[in-house]
């Protein structure tokens, strides 16, 4: 397997990231308003998925993409703005290390989403994770 198609890899920067995410998400919402914040880090987005397409060559015109991957594209785009608003206002309010995990809560509702609404099976190690998932962030928060 190519390590840099595998899923794998980008899946482990994708949790490295989301944590320096948190990590600088509190200390960046320290004294300013979350929504605002919330914009900066959107525009910042922009910016940076704008230089990565035009360093690899890779825009294309969206009047060539199908109907339905614009509607869910913009689906996700607005879930993914309301998950950052929600995310950096209990940032705000409360400590990284009890909202980062309820965050993360997304993995195990993201497991029920494929299940229900994608028709996937899941492996009995996917379904127990999924439990242990909620079961630590139900700790967390309590606790």
């Amino acid at each position: 397997m190519n390590i840099r198609e595998s899923w794998l890899l980008f899946a482990l920067g994708s949790a490295f990231f989301a944590a320096l995410t948190a990590l600088f998400g509190k200390l960046g919402v320290a004294g300013i308003n979350s929504n605002l914040a919330t914009f900066i880090r959107t525009l910042v987005i922009l910016g940076v998925t704008a230089g990565i397409l035009s360093f690899r060559a890779e825009w294309a015109k969206p009047t060539g993409l199908p109907w339905h991957s614009w509607l869910f594209l913009v689906l996700s785009g607005i879930a993914a703005g309301l998950s950052w608003l929600c995310y950096y206002r209990a940032l705000q309010l409360g400590p990284i290390s009890k909202v980062a995990p309820i965050d993360k809560l997304s993995v195990a509702i993201a497991i029920v989403l494929g299940l229900v609404v994608l028709g996937e099976r899941p492996s009995w190690a996917t379904l127990i994770g999924g439990v242990l998932i909620v079961a630590g962030s139900l700790v967390i928060a309590l606790l």
